[in-house]
């Protein structure tokens, strides 16, 4: 039976001061029928939660009381914008607007009132410390109160936010998800079973009652101007002065176009430090926003990290990890029907080595039943190198979902370049089984020679590897203990010739407590890895060309996530190429008071080779401060001993004026972008000012 809420008209909009006074919210009928998800799915909830609905013309209302009967223990330490509230008490607002049951957007306040936002894609959550693709932001209100028996909140999302045109009958996909973080607890009004969640939109409850609204059509003008001092190693310095111009405009309900001017990202996170241990790439998410908005329409997974289209391939130097100039890009997402469709189509100019390119990507997926599909993906890079003029990749894809825990999983795939006639596909397939007690998958993929998606990420090519996969999960009854996973993988990956290039097989035991804490220990990871040509792994010490056998071990723990400290241990150690290697990494988070958190990580790499002994240490400490909501000054100061110059540096002081307008100060030195070279070629150091300035509107 399908959970149902009614929204109610009111003729004004409620006072939104985060308490629910206002004597509009007591006409609405309240959500009260929560259910746990943990620790003990389909069980009442140990603290009650309300939600009421209100509706005007021009926007939706929700009135959010979470009871507690521990209020001072309730956790809330986070004000900045678009950070994970994972350490923090939160709740979470799903809304399916066309009501197609595959995607929505997902509001997320904790009891600071401080907001983050995104978007489910074909029930898919891709966020870091999310339900949810966090890439999307929207124009929404909150506040929040911390009270004598819980905390409330107000929420306001206008019509235009979620680009609704329909004024009639409106019937919504709708759900919410409160978390309790002493309890680590996760209640939900819908889709509570372990094996769903928020992200489970077709399991979502419904809205009712929104009738003879007026047009909610999104249409965003969005202008920046920028100044900056940009030096570079071994260039004179340059003071640009530039601007440019982003807009988003609804077609329809479920159509966005999105269209970009000059883009420029000197907002975005830097990236953090690392070093390859491996001889292959290495996977660096996407931080951009164009690029992030909206990203789960053009997923196309080929294995674990393996995307057939990446967009960090776009704007970065994949090598250096400088960035390409922008001139200009426009992006068509959303539905029609049953069919999902994202177009893309960006322009670069030239930078250093990189000639100008333009970039062209069409995804279409057909919708089937229970979150299956059946797609095509189509991409074309052209460019000014005479060497790689061009390369093309097409793809079809599907995913087969049957009782609803069984998904079947393939895809084929090729791509085109010159002077590459031969071995240029990658076909593969994956069964999948989910359940509380168990998650099995066997998997097969081969991969040629010449598979070449300039688009896109793949680790390596020429493999025809299996894998199969089991975890065990089992609920016993023993004081402080949530969950006990005993995991075991075998993976098999000969080159397309049959010569063995890696196999692997692991054996892994985790633990996950009542209060948040862990651990995940390899009790064994034993391998063979083949090096085909010298790896230079660190300034002049390369690994010869051979067959190397390993067997190494992994201790890790976890602190329990309620505490003003929280950290992470992380130990490995064993063979490494003919020698040997020893890992430990510790990360540290400290949060006073809520305007105010540090973090620490830092890394030890002991390695012991026939060809030298030395080490390369990581460390990364960052500090921020929010004087409010919407005013945060953020420091990051990262070390690299592999790297010449080792120390970098990231100052971003964030003022956000007004909805989806900001003021940014930024100083950088270092790079921003790190890169995905396989090997540890070094940066180019970079110094930067920018003061960027940012203003949303509606025409």
């Amino acid at each position: 039976m399908v959970a149902t809420a009614e929204a109610t008209r009111v003729e004004r909009p409620p006072k939104l001061d985060g308490t629910l006074d206002d004597p509009a919210w007591q006409s609405a009928k309240p959500v009260a029928e929560f259910r746990q998800q943990e620790p003990n799915e389909g069980q009442s909830v140990t603290e009650k939660t309300e939600v009421r609905i209100l509706y005007t013309r021009r926007a939706v209302y929700f009135g959010i009381h979470c009871y507690d009967s521990e209020p001072a223990k309730i956790v809330a330490t986070e004000l900045r914008r678009d950070v994970s509230q994972d350490l923090d008490d939160h709740f979470e607002i799903l809304i399916d607007s066309n009501h197609d049951k595959r995607g929505g957007y997902v509001f997320q306040i904790n009891p600071l009132g401080t907001q983050i936002d995104g978007l489910i894609v074909e029930e898919q959550g891709i966020g870091e410390g999310t339900d949810f693709d966090s890439g999307w932001d929207g124009v929404w209100i909150s506040e929040a109160r911390i009270t004598s028996d819980g905390w409330t909140a107000t929420v306001e999302v206008p019509f235009t936010t979620l680009n609704f045109t329909q004024s009639k009958n409106v019937v919504w996909g709708l759900n919410f998800k409160r978390f309790i973080r002493r309890k680590n607890e996760e209640d939900l009004w819908s889709a509570y079973r372990r094996t769903y969640g928020i992200t489970k939109v077709s399991e979502a409850g419904e809205l009712t009652g929104i009738t003879d609204i007026g047009t909610g059509r999104l249409f965003v003008v969005k202008p920046y101007g920028l100044t900056q001092y940009d030096k570079q190693d071994s260039q004179s310095a340059k003071f640009p002065l530039t601007g440019g111009l982003d807009v988003k405009y609804g077609l329809r309900s479920n159509l966005v176009l999105n269209l970009t001017g000059n883009t420029d990202f000197a907002d975005t996170d830097v990236d953090q430090v690392q070093f390859n241990l491996t001889p292959f790439r290495i996977f660096v998410p996407e931080k951009r926003q164009f690029f992030l908005e909206n990203a789960g329409v053009f997923d196309f997974t080929l294995g674990k990290v393996d995307q057939l289209f990446f967009s960090r391939q776009i704007g970065i130097d994949p090598v250096r990890g400088q960035q390409v100039p922008i001139n200009g890009g426009a992006k068509l997402t959303g539905t029609i029907g049953r069919l999902s469709l994202g177009v893309m189509d960006v322009d670069t100019r030239s930078s250093g080595p990189n000639p100008y390119a333009n970039y062209a990507v069409v995804r279409l997926k057909e919708s089937l039943w229970g979150g299956s599909y059946v797609g095509v993906m189509g991409i074309d890079k052209r460019s000014g190198n005479v060497l790689d003029a061009y390369n093309q990749t097409g793809g079809v894809d599907s995913r087969l979902v049957f009782h609803r825990n069984i998904v079947f999983r393939g895809h084929l795939a090729e791509t085109q370049s010159p002077g590459k006639y031969s071995g240029d596909s990658d076909v593969g397939a994956d069964l999948t089984y989910s359940s509380n007690w168990l998650e099995a998958t066997v998997a097969r993929r081969k991969i040629g020679p010449n598979f070449n998606p300039e688009l896109g990420f793949i680790e390596t090519a020429d493999s025809d590897r299996e894998y199969a996969d089991a975890t065990f999960k089992t609920r016993p009854k023993i004081a402080g203990v949530r969950e006990l996973q005993f995991e075991g993988f075998i993976f098999h990956a000969p080159d397309t010739r049959g010569a063995v290039q890696t196999q692997e097989w692991q054996g892994t035991f985790r633990a996950e407590f009542h209060n948040g804490s862990y651990t995940d220990d390899d009790i064994a990871d034993v391998f063979m890895q083949s090096i085909t040509t010298p790896l230079n792994i660190y300034k002049n010490i390369f690994i010869p060309v051979g067959v190397y056998h390993f067997a190494r071990h992994q201790l890790t723990y976890g602190s329990r996530l309620d505490r003003r400290f929280t950290y992470n241990v992380f130990e490995r150690f064993g063979d490494y190429y003919g020698g040997r290697l020893n890992e430990f990494r510790v990360r540290a988070t400290y949060r006073p008071t809520a305007k105010f958190s540090a973090s620490l990580v830092q890394t030890w790499n002991r390695f012991r080779l026939p060809q030298g002994n030395f080490s390369v240490d990581l460390a990364s400490l960052q500090g921020n401060y929010a004087f409010s909501r919407f005013l945060s000054l953020s420091s990051t100061l990262q070390m690299d001993t592999a790297n010449t110059q080792a120390v970098s540096a990231n100052i971003r002081l964030r003022y956000n004026y007004r909805p989806d307008s900001d003021l940014f100060v930024i100083y950088n030195l270092g790079t921003q972008f790190v890169s995905l070279a396989a090997a540890n070629p070094q940066q180019i150091r970079e110094t930067r000012f920018a003061i960027k300035f940012t203003y949303s509107f509606l025409p």
